[in-house]
């Protein structure tokens, strides 16, 4: 796991070599052990190397034999030994024990069609002197970043936005267009950013940038084919050897690997596969003194029941307040997830002991794991009822506020995509103009996700739903999370169940599979149900639960928000009478509305690191 950072050179006058090692030092704590630059007329490259694979031989930028293709990568490719023999035997001369250099040959033997070869999580840019144009790609899920920066014919890319500030082009501004979207979703669902003229390459992309031209195309995209043939053994079977299989290659490194664990059935099944063939792996969890959010008693009993060691920390809320403001510079965009500042403290208590971790991410979207699919499930009933009758309901419930199933009558008029949760998650597109400034334009969040639904409109609510989650909430959300907070702590984090073979098994399992009744993630419940103590494998989903609603009415607590939403920089975004009535009205009890409260500040955070703050952020 590292980080990169590169530029296509536009103004001879520059000293080259020292802008692009800024850039990589800005991103060092993705990559400690090593700091390598390659600068010529035509490209200029950093890498930061965090060592796991081939220690001494892994050193990138890396080239082929002739010199004449050069590549940086963040990530883990796990086939690279089935490639590297494929490729030996086409007549390729490999000098290191690394899977970077498959991607060297690969690119010199497949060209693009590589992409659908490789089985990992990556990022990486290549260079082809020959040709004078620049290829990269990112991994299928969107498991490692990719940025890139295009204005007044300055081209720059990196593992992180923070790599941007050190080139003297880049112009620091802030995208007010997508504040809106940010307000309902708590990121940004598209490929902008918070910063003008910054973007994603979305996940199953690649890239082509030859003569000032970029070019960007999906190179992979999901396809679910139900097969109604089988039993539920019949699946439990298959999803059991194929995570046996993936939590094998997840463990390829050679440095020490432990798992994270909370009380779930994902990273408890994952933490199981490991310990059958890692005899002395440690366990990480985190909790808090406030025992009635803390799933620490729950991992720390499942880890002693398998015989692995767990090594835990708690977060206190001046942990918790203290460090808010640095997490949001790592995580280069706003983002107020509350479970980000645990799984900070998590990952850099981890890093005292190993290099990378295993964890859970990805099963509940692949597998159907959140509650909200079960509501999926009920309006795929409801909605047999015709619509007129469903939209006189509807209109009934608007109409009597009190009555009993009022929500579900309202959206089940609805069509999927516009009931679909993550829209508003956070704001709803009614109510979010009442806190921005007048000036600040809002569009309605549905239209970011109708897409998702329309490519998924012969297949039923549920499987809609968790193609959306997969290419919203999953890539921008929980996986820049994972990413942000691991590598901020030097940490690389594997997440087995975001496999390529098991999204190919994931995408036939029927419906009735994942969701029945009230039981989410039925075939791999049942799966784990054979692996763990039965309460680990029914344990109902807590979502990384914190006590940051509790905090905020404290005086302490209350008192840094307060101030927060009465500075010049609440103004340049919000209205301050409405948002300081926000944080009143939960802090007395009239209304909780914590995911709002931590919105609205993340974001003055986050501007204050980025346009105020910056230098000693990087200092700390």
């Amino acid at each position: 796991m590292c980080g990169f950072a590169g530029f296509i050179p536009d103004d001879e006058k520059r000293d080259n070599a020292k802008i692009v090692r800024a850039m990589g030092k800005r991103i060092a704590h993705r990559g400690p052990d090593d700091d390598q630059i390659y600068v010529d007329d035509d490209i200029a490259l950093c890498f930061r190397r965090l060592s796991i694979i081939d220690l001494k031989g892994g050193v990138q930028p890396m080239w082929n034999e002739d010199n004449t293709v050069v590549v940086i990568f963040n990530g883990e490719i796990y086939n690279f030994m089935e490639l590297r023999d494929d490729l030996i035997a086409k007549g390729h001369v490999f000098k290191t024990k690394a899977d970077t250099e498959v991607l060297v040959h690969g690119y010199e033997e497949w060209g693009k069609d590589m992409l659908n070869k490789l089985r990992g999580m990556f990022a990486f840019v290549i260079f082809d002197k020959k040709t004078n144009k620049l290829f990269g790609a990112r991994d299928i899920f969107g498991i490692k970043p990719f940025y890139y920066y295009r204005k007044n014919g300055e081209f720059m890319f990196g593992s992180e936005i923070k790599s941007f500030l050190e080139h003297p082009a880049f112009e620091k501004e802030v995208n007010f267009e997508r504040i809106p979207d940010y307000m309902s979703f708590e990121y940004v669902p598209c490929d902008e950013t918070v910063f003008k003229y910054v973007y994603k390459l979305p996940a199953a992309h690649f890239f082509e940038y030859e003569n000032g031209t970029l070019k960007i195309q999906r190179y992979y995209k999901i396809h679910y084919s139900p097969d109604e043939s089988k039993s539920l053994a019949d699946w439990e079977e298959m999803i059991q050897s194929e995570f046996e299989e993936s939590v094998h290659v997840h463990q390829i490194a050679d440095v020490k690997v432990g798992c994270f664990l909370s009380s779930g059935v994902d990273s408890s099944y994952t933490l199981k596969e490991v310990s059958k063939v890692m005899k002395d792996v440690n366990s990480f969890s985190v909790g808090y003194e406030e025992k009635k959010y803390s799933e620490l008693p729950f991992a720390q009993e499942f880890s002693e029941h398998i015989g692995v060691k767990n090594i835990s920390n708690l977060v206190s809320a001046d942990d918790y307040f203290n460090y808010a403001a640095k997490i949001q510079y790592y995580m280069d965009e706003p983002l107020p997830n509350p479970s980000e500042v645990p799984l900070f403290f998590l990952a850099k208590n981890a890093r005292q002991y190993v290099k990378v971790v295993l964890s859970g991410e990805g099963a509940d979207e692949l597998f159907g794991g959140y509650p909200m699919y079960l509501q999926g499930g009920h309006f795929m009933k409801y909605c047999k009822i015709p619509l007129p009758l469903r939209k006189a309901a509807a209109n009934f419930a608007k109409s009597h506020p009190g009555v009993k199933g009022h929500n579900f009558m309202i959206h089940g008029a609805m069509k999927p995509y516009e009931r679909y949760m993550r829209n508003n998650y956070v704001f709803p597109y009614g109510e979010r103009d009442n806190y921005l400034l007048d000036d600040i334009k809002s569009c309605n969040p549905a239209d970011y996700t109708k897409i998702y639904f329309d490519e998924t409109a012969d297949l039923d609510e549920v499987t809609s739903l968790q193609y959306a989650d997969i290419n919203t909430w999953m890539q921008y959300d929980i996986l820049q999370k994972a990413d942000r907070m691991s590598m901020a702590n030097s940490l690389e984090l594997r997440v087995p169940f975001l496999d390529r073979k098991m999204l190919e098994l994931a995408v036939t399992i029927p419906t009735k599979y994942r969701i029945d009744g009230d039981t989410t993630k039925v075939a791999l419940r049942a799966t784990a149900m054979k692996q763990l103590p039965e309460k680990n494998a029914e344990r109902k989903k807590l979502g990384f639960p914190v006590p940051l609603s509790d905090w905020l009415c404290e005086d302490k607590y209350y008192n840094m928000v307060k101030e927060a939403f009465n500075t010049d920089t609440a103004g340049l975004f919000f209205k301050k009478d409405a948002i300081n009535k926000l944080l009143d009205d939960h802090k007395n009890g009239v209304h909780k509305d914590m995911t709002k409260v931590w919105t609205v500040y993340s974001l003055i955070l986050w501007y204050d690191e980025f346009f105020k703050n910056e230098a000693a952020s990087v200092a700390e």
